[in-house]
C-alpha cells in the first residue's frame, strides 16, 4: 500500500537526498545548487515557494513530486508547475508514479486549478510513455535558460 502525504520540514533530508538521486539518475548532478537551509527557508513556513509530495511505502519514502504554482497569462490561469517526479528504481514500475500524479491533480482541483505544467527530456521515453498514459500531451519548445548575476 502506497501513503502519498505532504512533506514537511522533518522531511528535508530525504527529500533533498530524492534531488540528488533524480539529478544522478539524469547525470546533472552539477545543476544541483540548493542546500537543505535553502530548501527549509522556500519550502516551509508561512509562504511556501513549492510544495513536494512524498511516497510511502512501509514507512519508506520511494518517491516524490515537486510543484510550484503559477500563472499562465496566454491561458489567464492558474497552474500546476510540476518541477519534479521521480520513484526509486526498485518501485518503478509499481503504480508510485501514478499516485503521485493523482495525488497532484487532486490538489489542482481542490484549488480550482485546470492544469498541469512540467518538462521532460526528449530522450527519457519511459517517462513520456507514462504521460502519454495519463492523457497528457506533449508540447515541443525549446527551453532556455539564462545565469544572471547576483547581487551577493
Amino acid at each position: 500500500m502506497i501513503k502519498i502525504r505532504e512533506a514537511t520540514e522533518n522531511d528535508i533530508d530525504t527529500l533533498y537526498q530524492l534531488i540528488l538521486d533524480i539529478a544522478k539518475y539524469h547525470d546533472q548532478e552539477e545543476h544541483v545548487i540548493t542546500n537543505k537551509e535553502e530548501m527549509i527557508r522556500s519550502g516551509f513556513g508561512n509562504s511556501p515557494k513549492f510544495g513536494a509530495l512524498l511516497a510511502e511505502r512501509n514507512g519508506e519514502i520511494v518517491g516524490y513530486l515537486s510543484y510550484t504554482w503559477n500563472y499562465s497569462i496566454w491561458n489567464g490561469v492558474d497552474y500546476m508547475n510540476l518541477d519534479d517526479l521521480f520513484v526509486t528504481s526498485e518501485q518503478r514500475g509499481k503504480n508510485v508514479g501514478l499516485q503521485l500524479m493523482q495525488h497532484a491533480q487532486n490538489l489542482c482541483k481542490g484549488n480550482a486549478v485546470g492544469l498541469m505544467r512540467w518538462e521532460v527530456q526528449k530522450d527519457n521515453v519511459s517517462a513520456i510513455k507514462f504521460y502519454n498514459r495519463l492523457g497528457a500531451k506533449m508540447a515541443e519548445k525549446g527551453i532556455f535558460r539564462w545565469k544572471l548575476p547576483t547581487n551577493g
